[in-house]
């Protein structure tokens, strides 16, 4: 069970990140503003490594579990202030989030066959924190191997 479930994880680190990869790579090659550019960079290492990760965890690599375990944290929080955003997500998610306005309300989103990197200093005007159940779920499995 063990194996299947971490092959699981592997699969979704792997088309995630190549996914994610091919897309930081279109929106780096048309050489626009600098910002966009190294928003683009770190994106493009970020999916290189879930990329990296998922390879080493479908092998059975113990290094592969180490770093599956850094890509699932790293999709953990999402955060969407006005002051500050950031989210990523490679293969699924399934996002348990809460719109902080005058009455909070919580939402419920998930997707399969997905990949999407968010950094910002700026957000939108309705902020949102929530965490993605998905990646922590894969993260506790990893952990308690």
């Amino acid at each position: 069970m063990r194996t299947i479930l971490f092959r699981l994880i592997g699969i979704l680190e792997v088309a995630g990140g190549l996914y994610g990869v091919a897309a930081m790579l279109r929106h780096l090659l048309p050489l626009g503003s600098t910002h966009e550019s190294i928003v683009a960079l770190l994106g493009l290492a970020l999916f290189g490594f879930v990329l990296t990760a998922g390879v080493q965890l479908i092998d059975g690599n113990e290094r592969g579990i180490r770093m599956s375990l850094w890509a699932q944290l790293l999709q953990i929080p999402l955060i969407a202030t006005p002051i500050f955003s950031y989210a990523l997500h490679s293969g699924a998610f399934v996002n348990v989030f809460a719109s902080l306005q005058a009455s909070p309300r919580l939402y419920l989103d998930w997707h399969l066959g997905t990949q999407g990197f968010s950094l910002a200093l700026a957000g939108p005007g309705v902020s949102r924190l929530g965490i993605n159940l998905l990646a922590l779920l894969s993260w506790l499995a990893l952990k308690l191997r």
